[in-house]
């Protein structure tokens, strides 16, 4: 890396990154910074340039463990810069939810992703569901298989569990049952960066290839408020009268069509959400907003941006796991890299020195 070297302490497993910031950026508490002039591989010594700040009028003290890095300071500000001239009027959101969004962690363990919390009323169809899973992802991220072959694959799979789900009778009651048994949570942060996005009316578009309506129930049982800016694009369920599942609206979303493009595949927000946020009418007005903050966890997440003409794009990655074999190409592909299941402070503190005031 050009501007960024990595320690791995001795006694610990966590990371911490040699950084460089662009003027505009304040690095956020959750950043450690080692001077090279005390720089010691392997000695984990600290230099005087510790970043331990409070980021915003919360009083949050995020955990200093987690860090940040920014591969290419002088791109990152000339990108800020070009957003900050535009205004929040072109600014969107796109997001990825599972392990981005959502935690990689939970209680010691790893979370639950939105498609892998969901428990049939019938266990068989679990089973068969999760030997799906175990044929078909592999060749997901298989290098040999051509692209065309690969996207009918996802097709294959997808279809696939939908079906399983209609012939196993789902119900609406069983994802709010396997939503409130799950463990899955939000990082620290989230709700605090949908709450900014909110005020300055920047729309935040979450991209899934999983189910809307399981993401739809985690966000109401954890964050327990709806926010009229965010509209999630995914596959979106059709109940009937009695709560259980008889069809999917719109066309197929998989993992390798998860980008703008969705926008006009995606099914209307549930009745019972209220509608009453303005979001059905979301996929045109974003088409004007040509500016974008990406946040991902993979590399294939800053493909959600396909289909989009956009002037300036700042990525944002997560990278949770298997850090020292990625960071290479992680942080070359996205402007700001956040290390080992770092918590939303740092964007939120990001965006809010786009605009630190709401007129």
């Amino acid at each position: 890396m050009s501007s960024c070297r990595i320690l791995q302490l001795r006694q610990s497993s966590q990371f911490f990154a040699v950084t460089r910031f662009p003027a505009f950026f304040k690095p956020p508490i959750s950043t450690i910074c080692f001077s090279s002039s005390n720089f010691r591989s392997g000695t984990g010594a600290v230099s005087s340039c510790n970043t331990l700040r409070r980021m915003n009028a919360h009083g949050v003290v995020p955990d200093v463990s987690k860090v940040t890095v920014v591969d290419d300071p002088s791109l990152l500000e000339e990108k800020a810069a070009a957003i900050r001239l535009a205004g929040p009027a072109k600014l969107q959101v796109i997001a990825d939810f599972d392990a981005t969004l959502t935690k990689y962690i939970v209680n010691g363990r790893r979370g639950d992703s939105s498609h892998g919390l969901l428990r049939q009323e019938n266990a068989e169809y679990d089973a068969k569901r999760l030997a799906l899973y175990q044929y078909y992802h592999p060749l997901e991220f298989s290098p040999s298989i051509p692209i065309e072959e690969k996207t009918k694959l996802m097709e294959e799979w997808w279809g696939k569990t939908h079906n399983l789900l209609i012939e196993g009778g789902l119900t609406y009651d069983s994802i709010k049952e396997s939503v409130a048994a799950s463990e899955i949570a939000f990082r620290e942060g989230v709700v605090e960066l949908f709450e900014f996005l909110e005020e300055r009316d920047i729309p935040v578009l979450i991209f899934s290839a999983g189910l809307a309506d399981i993401i739809e129930e985690v966000l109401r049982q954890k964050i327990h408020r709806p926010f009229k800016n965010v509209r999630i694009v995914s596959n979106r369920m059709e109940f009937n009268s009695d709560g259980r599942l008889i069809s999917f609206k719109g066309k197929l979303i998989h993992s390798l069509n998860k980008n703008e493009h969705a926008l006009d595949m995606a099914g209307p927000l549930h009745e019972h959400l209220g509608d009453s946020n303005g979001l059905n009418n979301l996929g045109a007005s974003v088409k004007d907003r040509t500016n974008v903050l990406l946040l991902g966890d993979h590399l294939g997440d800053l493909r959600m941006s396909d289909g989009l003409d956009y002037s300036t794009r700042i990525s944002v990655g997560f990278l949770n796991d298997n850090i020292e074999n990625n960071i290479a190409g992680y942080s070359k592909a996205f402007d700001v890299l956040y290390l080992n299941d770092a918590p939303m402070w740092g964007v939120v503190n990001l965006v809010s020195q786009l605009w630190p005031t709401h007129n």
